[in-house]
């Protein structure tokens, strides 16, 4: 019994996939934050185009 904790307290594997999640989390966070950012900022662009044909027209 005592083996079986000292390598339950040992195993890091757990911890390592708890760290691949939260970097993968992360990565997710900020692709949708630049992916957020740059579809603003693409649709002020067309809004801005829009507006200067119906003005020339």
């Amino acid at each position: 019994m005592k083996a079986f904790i000292k390598r339950f307290a040992d195993d890091e594997t757990g911890a390592t996939a708890i760290e691949y999640g939260l970097i993968a989390s992360l990565i997710s966070v900020a692709i949708i934050t630049a992916a957020s950012n740059l579809g603003k900022n693409v649709s002020s662009t067309f809004s801005r185009v829009s507006g200067n044909m119906t003005a020339t027209k």
